[in-house]
């Protein structure tokens, strides 16, 4: 039996006594954590489009310039593969791989509003100096002082907003990360498509602006509650019921405050949070939520068109304006798909999500391969009309992701881990993502050179492999309280041999599943 099929309502313990309210206090902690995501998605969406631009690349990359003004291979795969200009975009993520770690550190110990004010302040910095940046050298310090936002941020908000949201909904709660990274991306879009007519500075606009999400993200977090569970997880136990009964608004929140002080207790006995994430017990959520889903999520080849869509675009034939009013649209439908993943994924499930999508973009992709095998290369211009269905092709693809991997692979991870290891958890989550977003942001523009449209059937393979492996390995957690997910490894065919009986009543203070 598939994993999943046994696990809707399937948590125990008190979980039924929980009782909540959407107040007014938990809608403004919400947002205001959310727009963390606004500076990873305004990243995505500037940097391929300030590579596109001929004031930029003249100044800090005159041979891609040159190379792309080259009529002859106007429609080359291979004429903005330099290393050097896509370690501008990598080296963000190097830099949030390497932060990630002292994150969890400040996100167990001080909290995750710390961390969220950490992120917020880094980013500021990085964009001013990127905006002032005059050398190659300045681009690279402005862009590890960003990755180091997104390293604070990332590994923070997506806890903040789980551990925030009451259990039903808390698949909608979570993937307020993923629209606002949609929406800072599409914002990044229509910036871009504007200065790139502001001759020769509209690209220092571009980087510059990363300042404002920035200073949204660290004024927020100034009046932003702590939540409840890290409260309890440094042992202010009066706070964090207050705070819980704030956030709930109601007082009768004994049975969800009796289940944080358990896990609370099992926290404070962990001295090595990282040590302990490889134990046999803790098999299954490091493997999953650790190490398969962030991976996978960059292996679905939806970064390397975020990263590059103008890029891409300009490769295929579009010139400047079309190519970043064709990213406009495919990033306008990111928007549209986190819209709808928010409505329906506590309704429908993760695995229903993961699984429907994989097979869609499994579809797109080997479509979109085939035909720039048979179109495109060797000097050809694609004609308009195979141009075209390209964009719908790589916008339903689009739509695709940004309901399913996109979103859920920061929600399903933030699930996952108990509150023992919850934030060394995230570091890894968030340290394995930025490996893998390097990789593909350091290696996408050389492997398009090489491959050709090969690249996109590679990515259907890995796209075949991961769905089947979601079909197998990965149980549903749509509505189980966080702090009760570790009840569902018990019931799981394979995940089972990893975590008994005895493990479980240890983490839940006695209770076990009747």
């Amino acid at each position: 039996m598939a994993g999943g099929a046994f696990v809707n309502g399937a948590a125990a313990g008190r979980a039924a006594q929980y009782e909540y309210k959407i107040t007014p206090y938990f809608i403004f902690a919400c947002i205001v954590a959310a727009s963390g995501g606004a500076l990873f998605g305004y990243d995505l969406g500037v940097s391929g489009g300030v590579t596109s631009m001929d004031d930029f690349l003249l100044k800090f990359f005159p041979k891609v310039y040159r190379r792309k003004h080259a009529h002859l291979l106007e429609t080359d795969y291979c004429k903005y593969d330099d290393q050097i200009l896509t370690l501008f975009t990598s080296s963000l993520y190097y830099a949030a791989l390497v932060s990630t770690f002292g994150a969890s550190v400040v996100t167990r110990n001080k909290g995750r509003r710390a961390s969220i004010l950490v992120g917020g302040a880094s980013f500021f910095v990085g964009g001013v100096i990127n905006a002032f940046a005059q050398n190659v050298a300045m681009l690279i310090v402005g862009r590890i002082f960003l990755g180091f936002g997104i390293g604070f941020g990332n590994q923070a908000v997506p806890l903040y907003l789980s551990e925030m949201a009451p259990a039903k909904i808390r698949g909608a709660v979570n993937q307020l990360f993923q629209l606002t990274t949609c929406l800072g991306i599409l914002v990044a879009n229509f910036i871009n498509y504007g200065t790139a007519k502001i001759h020769p500075h509209g690209w220092r606009i571009s980087v510059g602006l990363a300042c404002l999400p920035a200073t949204v993200m660290f004024v927020g977090g100034l009046f932003l509650p702590e939540t409840p569970n890290s409260l309890v997880e440094q042992g202010k136990l009066e706070e964090g019921r207050r705070v819980l009964e704030k956030v709930r608004g109601t007082t009768n929140v004994g049975a969800e405050f009796a289940d944080l002080v358990d896990a609370s207790e099992a926290a404070r006995a962990i001295k090595h949070p990282f040590r302990n994430l490889l134990q046999r017990k803790n098999r299954p959520q490091l493997i999953i939520g650790a190490i398969a889903l962030p991976a996978f999520q960059q292996l679905t080849g939806m970064n390397s068109i975020l990263f590059y869509a103008p890029v891409f675009f300009q490769s295929l034939g579009f010139n400047t304006n079309a190519s970043l009013y064709s990213s406009t649209i495919t990033n306008g439908a990111l928007v549209v798909a986190a819209l709808i993943s928010m409505a329906l994924v506590d309704k429908f499930g993760r695995r229903a999500f993961y699984l429907e999508a994989g097979i869609e973009m499994l579809i797109e992709m080997v479509t979109v391969g085939i035909i720039l095998g048979l179109y495109f290369g060797d000097g050809k211009t694609l004609p308009n009309g195979i141009g075209y269905l390209l964009v719908i092709l790589i916008c339903l693809f689009v739509l695709a992701y940004g309901r399913s991997w996109g979103p859920l692979g920061w929600l399903v991870p933030s699930e996952l881990f108990p509150l023992e290891t919850r934030s060394a958890g995230q570091s890894i989550v968030v340290g394995v993502n930025m490996i893998f977003t390097a990789l593909i942001a350091q290696c996408f523009l050389v492997a398009l050179c090489h491959l050709k449209y090969g690249i996109f059937l590679l990515f259907a393979g890995l796209i075949l492999i991961m769905t089947s492996f979601v079909f197998f390995f990965l149980p549903e957690t749509k509505q189980v309280p966080i702090e009760e997910v570790i009840f569902l490894w018990r019931k799981h065919w394979f995940w089972k041999n990893y975590v008994s009986e005895e493990e479980v009543m240890a983490h839940t203070g006695g209770k076990i599943q009747p």
